[in-house]
C-alpha cells in the first residue's frame, strides 16, 4: 500500500531527517511530503534540500523560512544558510521559488502554518498559509482569542508545521495534527504516515540553532558591509555583536576596530597629501585627478580635518581617497 509520509519543520536537520525516515520505512513507492522550513537554523540545509530535489514522489511545501530566502529577507538564520550552501546559493533559491504553499490529496490537508477555515486551500493568502508575520497577524486579528485549528471543522485532516508543539505532535480528533516537534531546538523530528495514522518521531541529536549560531557567528560577521558604515554605525555594530563570548570573534573585531582607528588617524596625512598634490599640478592635471575635489578645495585653502570629515564618513571613501592620492592604509582584517 502506498502511503503518505508527512514530515514535520527539519530545517536543515539533515542526519535526523535520514534516520527517522528509516525508522518509518520509507517505500520508494511512498509519497513524502515536507511541511515546510527545510533550511535555516540546523547544520546541513543543503542536504535537506538535495534529498527533496532528487528523491522521486517528493513535495515540499513553501515555509516562510523558504519564502524568506526567495524575497531576499534576511536575518542572522538566513545568512548562515546562505554561507552554508555556498556556490550552490542561488540555484536552491530558484528551486525554492517553484514550491507549493499547500498540497493536498485523499489522505489530507497540507499547509506550513496555517489556514482560514471554510476557505478553500486555492483561496487562501500566501502569507497566512505560509506564516510570514503578516500571515501570522492576520490570523491573530480573525481569532483573537483561540487559534486557527480551533475553528476547523471539516472532515479531511489537516496537517502543518511552523509553531513548536513540544518534544510531541499535536494530534487532535485525527483531523488536526502539528508535526513541529522543534528539532532544531534539541527536540525532536516528526513523521505522520498516512492513511494508517502512524506517528514516528527521532530525538534530535542536539540542539542545533545553539551549536550553529556560535559556529557560523564570525564567518556571518566577515560578510557584513564594514567598509560601508558610517563611523558612528560601525562603532554601534562593534559594541554590538561584542556581547558574545567567543574569544576569536571578539579578537576579530577588536581588529576591526583596529583599522577603523587607523583609517580615522590617517586624516591629517591625507590633508597634507591633497594639499602637496594640489600644489604640484596643472588646472587640466587637477581636474582629471581621481580626488579632484579634494585637490580644488586643497587649492584655495578649504581643506582641513572638518571638512575632510564631512567628505569621508566611512572607510570606503576613506581608502578611495588614499588610494587616489597613492597612499598606504591599513587593510581589511581577515
Amino acid at each position: 500500500m502506498q502511503r503518505t509520509v508527512i514530515i514535520g519543520d527539519i530545517h536543515g536537520c539533515f542526519d535526523e531527517l535520514v534516520e527517522l525516515l528509516e525508522k518509518a520505512e520509507l517505500a520508494e513507492d511512498d509519497l513524502l511530503v515536507s511541511v515546510g522550513d527545510l533550511v535555516d537554523r540546523g547544520p546541513k540545509p543543503h542536504q535537506v534540500v538535495s534529498f527533496f530535489r532528487e528523491r522521486p514522489n517528493s513535495v515540499a511545501i513553501m515555509g516562510n523560512h523558504e519564502r524568506k530566502h526567495v524575497r531576499g529577507i534576511f536575518s542572522y538564520a538566513q545568512e548562515i544558510t546562505r554561507l552554508q550552501v555556498g556556490d550552490g546559493y542561488a540555484d536552491m533559491v530558484d528551486w525554492m521559488r517553484t514550491l507549493p504553499y499547500y498540497f493536498e490529496n485523499d489522505h489530507a490537508r497540507i499547509v506550513h502554518a496555517g489556514m482560514v477555515p471554510g476557505i478553500p486551500l486555492a483561496d487562501q493568502r500566501e502569507e497566512i498559509l505560509c506564516g510570514s508575520t503578516r500571515g501570522e497577524r492576520e490570523l491573530q486579528t480573525l481569532f483573537p482569542d483561540s487559534v486557527w485549528h480551533d475553528h476547523y471543522t471539516d472532515a479531511k485532516p489537516i496537517v502543518f508545521g511552523h509553531h513548536v508543539t513540544g518534544d510531541t505532535p499535536l494530534v487532535r480528533d485525527s483531523r488536526i495534527l502539528g508535526l513541529d516537534t522543534g528539532a532544531c531546538h534539541g527536540g525532536a523530528l516528526t513523521a505522520l504516515s498516512l492513511p494508517d495514522f502512524v506517528i514516528h518521531t527521532l530525538p534530535a541529536h542536539a540542539d542545533h540553532w545553539s551549536q550553529v549560531r556560535r559556529q557560523w557567528q564570525l564567518p556571518v560577521l566577515k560578510t557584513k558591509p564594514w567598509a560601508d558604515y558610517t563611523w558612528p554605525e560601525l562603532s554601534e555594530a562593534i559594541a554590538r555583536f561584542s556581547s558574545t563570548s567567543d574569544a576569536s570573534t571578539n579578537a576579530w573585531l577588536s581588529a576591526v576596530e583596529g583599522w577603523a582607528a587607523g583609517l580615522r588617524s590617517a586624516f591629517p596625512t591625507l590633508v597634507a597629501a591633497a594639499y602637496k598634490s594640489a600644489n604640484g599640478l596643472e588646472t587640466d592635471q587637477l581636474r582629471q585627478h581621481p580626488a579632484a575635489l579634494f585637490l580644488f578645495q586643497a587649492r584655495h585653502n578649504r581643506l582641513d580635518l572638518p571638512s575632510l570629515a564631512r567628505q569621508c564618513v566611512n572607510p570606503r571613501r576613506t581608502i578611495d581617497l588614499a588610494t587616489a592620492l597613492d597612499l598606504d592604509v591599513p587593510e581589511f582584517p581577515q
